[in-house]
């Protein structure tokens, strides 16, 4: 008879642990077969995504204009545009009705001088203050956000400090705006606001000031007023400014990650006009007549100023009077980039 715990058990045991061990690495093996398709899909769907989205724009085009427009970003969140006061000292908020069904939203800032004076006053007052000889802006911001984002703000303090009127506008679709965004839509939007103010500032000076998208905007009503009315606009303002939409997309840093891709400009940026927008301010110079400044950043890393460059060529070469049209720059020292140069206390009297 054996004894237990002999010699013989330990043979026992011993098959019994490898059997264990074959076991548990067997149960590894499977488990790690069950995550690789998980990993490849976790890989792959980025890669997918990349090669995809470029064949989807092409076959829907309206998509573009999400990313052209951003007008989904409504920041600062929580704004209350009724009361701008909050963010701005001597400044109304209003609404005009640009055509059936599309109501804007606007901000009318008074001349710093007349600061005091506003305390208190209603919305007919800020009208009648329109009528004081102080030349008014129509500001006409970028993509994305609302007329309350920081950098427009300190826009319409930096400006009214100098003494304009400025009128800020949230295109249709924008902030409060209702409607929504298209390259014809924002110029009836200007138009009707560029009436409005005319109809009430008598002979005050009225420009147009555009940055980014904006100035896009700004020679598109610019060229209409002008064509369709034969009127001329006093002045036209552009900062931070491209030459036109598919030039603009061409270089923005959303774009960088495509410009290898083959097909990129029939894909991406022959989708622009498809989705009606052209921007055309490089045509636009060419027909104006009235004074334009041109300012640029040599940090914009957004624009680059190459493109203000180039419009501003275009338009001193199309000009009969080469004095009207000037360029400035900034230097990088400034830190002023694509949005800051409103923060330069020099910029009133550059446009004065």
């Amino acid at each position: 008879m054996r004894r237990r715990g002999g010699a013989g058990d330990s043979g026992d045991s011993g098959d019994i642990g490898r059997a264990e061990g074959r076991a548990g690495g067997a149960r590894g093996a499977r488990a790690q077969r069950s995550r690789l398709p998980w990993l490849r899909t976790l890989l792959l769907a980025p890669l997918l995504t990349y090669v995809s989205l470029p064949f989807l724009i092409r076959l829907f085009p309206g998509l573009l204009t999400k990313f052209v427009y951003l007008n989904f970003l409504a920041f600062p969140f929580f704004a209350d545009f009724r009361r701008p006061e909050l963010l701005v000292n001597n400044t109304v908020s209003l609404y005009l009705t640009t055509e059936p069904g599309v109501t804007v939203g606007v901000w009318h800032t008074v001349p710093g001088s007349r600061g005091a004076e506003a305390r208190g006053k209603d919305r007919r007052w800020y009208e009648e203050a329109l009528a004081d000889a102080h030349p008014v802006i129509i500001y006409l911001h970028g993509n994305g956000g609302t007329r309350a984002a920081s950098h427009r703000v300190q826009f319409l303090k930096t400006m009214g400090a100098a003494d304009f009127h400025i009128l800020a506008l949230d295109y249709r679709g924008y902030g409060d705006s209702t409607g929504h965004p298209s390259e014809s839509g924002f110029t009836t939007d200007v138009l009707a606001l560029y009436d409005w103010a005319k109809a009430r500032s008598g002979n005050s000076s009225i420009l147009f000031w555009g940055h980014s998208l904006g100035t896009g905007i700004a020679t598109n009503a610019a060229r209409k007023l002008q064509e369709e009315r034969g009127v001329q606009v006093d002045a036209v303002v552009l900062e931070s400014p491209y030459t036109n939409i598919r030039d603009a997309g061409a270089n923005v840093p959303i774009t960088k990650i495509y410009r290898q891709f083959p097909g990129f400009e029939y894909l991406i940026l022959d989708s622009m006009a498809r989705a009606g927008m052209f921007f055309r301010s490089d045509e636009n110079v060419k027909v104006l007549e009235c004074p334009l400044l041109i300012l640029h950043a040599e940090d914009d890393t957004v624009l680059p100023p190459a493109l203000g460059r180039k419009l501003y060529e275009t338009a001193r070469e199309a000009y009969k009077d080469k004095s009207k049209v000037k360029f400035i720059t900034f230097p990088e020292k400034l830190g002023l980039g694509h949005d800051y140069i409103s923060f330069n206390p020099e910029l009133p009297a550059l446009v004065k």
